[in-house]
């Protein structure tokens, strides 16, 4: 009985001492960390929306109405040139795919076209529905109108159609998803 309890409490204290070297490291990386993941997400915006050079995130009471009308939203930044002109959006959206959640960040123009999207975070099939994130598959969005929602064929795509990553429908289907609630945002609430 003293040696199960005895190895009870070394066990309790190897652990303790490790949970609190965690903590430490925790706390000490959470700030760098989120520089990095800023900096990450700074870079996206300007892949997606090339003519803008400085960005700030939508009033906050704004952003919260339109979050509640669609949980899938997370972000929206204004995107202005260097004469403080608007010229378009960047709209992080969350749609379902076929391993979890699809993270988009779409950016449109003042004008109503699509001028980039990048997937920024998946857990898609390596291979299949992962070839989202590859540029050949973004570029498709580039240049497709807001007048209508994009949807996935698999066949040689028109103006509003996209096609679909070979044996990864879903993923498709999801990321274009994305895509059309950053489109749908823009028409109803920041298209001037």
């Amino acid at each position: 009985m003293r040696e199960i309890i005895k190895l009870g409490l070394i066990l309790f204290i190897i652990t303790a001492i490790a949970a609190t070297l965690l903590a430490f490291a925790n706390d000490a990386t959470s700030e760098l960390i989120a520089q990095v993941q800023e900096q990450e997400s700074n870079k996206a915006r300007q892949e997606v929306l090339p003519s803008a050079e400085k960005f700030t995130l939508l009033n906050e009471s704004e952003l919260n109405a339109i979050v509640l009308e669609n949980n899938r939203i997370k972000e929206i930044y204004i995107g202005k040139n260097s004469a403080d002109e608007l010229v378009g959006y960047t709209i992080k959206t969350t749609a379902s795919g076929y391993g979890g959640n699809i993270e988009v960040i779409t950016g449109i123009s003042a004008d109503g076209n699509v001028t980039g999207m990048k997937v920024v975070s998946h857990s898609e099939t390596p291979g299949l529905g992962a070839n989202a994130a590859k540029p050949e598959f973004q570029a498709q969005f580039v240049g497709k109108s807001t007048s209508s929602n994009i949807s996935v064929v698999k066949s040689a795509p028109s103006d509003s159609e996209i096609q679909a990553i070979s044996g990864a429908t879903i993923t498709s289907k999801a990321v274009s998803n994305g895509v059309n609630i950053a489109i749908d945002v823009f028409n109803s609430k920041l298209a001037k």
